[in-house]
């Protein structure tokens, strides 16, 4: 009887734990380190930098925010600037950047998609 007594005490808190715990896992979008907005992309945060020019920057990190270097990655950028798509590549740049050219001027905040390749072929996408 006593047994009982404490499960049903104790069994909300229990199937709540979950719940309570799963806000943690996932980063919500914020500032970068080069103040872009930086989303979790698969095992990477993804950066993405713009500034009213044509020229993007991406920037990767891993789960711990330490740069993770950009060589051998690829990447395919799909924003949207007045309502219509703009896709162009990026390709590394140096350290943890890849950098590409839009063929308008992007704004900072833009809204879209960025489709990472890694170097082993895996890929992730980061959503803005």
């Amino acid at each position: 009887m006593e047994h009982a007594m404490i499960l049903r005490r104790f069994a909300p808190v229990v199937f709540a734990l979950p719940l309570l715990a799963t806000p943690l896992l996932a980063h919500e979008p914020g500032t970068g380190a080069h103040g872009g907005v930086r989303v979790d992309a698969g095992h990477y945060h993804a950066e993405l930098a713009a500034d009213g020019t044509p020229t993007v920057s991406l920037y990767l990190s891993d789960g711990s925010d330490k740069p993770v270097p950009a060589d051998g990655f690829k990447a395919n950028a799909i924003l949207v600037v007045d309502g219509k798509a703009q896709r162009f590549p990026l390709s590394p740049a140096g350290g943890n950047q890849l950098s590409g050219t839009a063929p308008v001027a992007i704004p900072k905040g833009v809204k879209g998609a960025v489709q990472i390749t890694a170097p082993d072929g895996s890929s992730a996408q980061a959503k803005y």
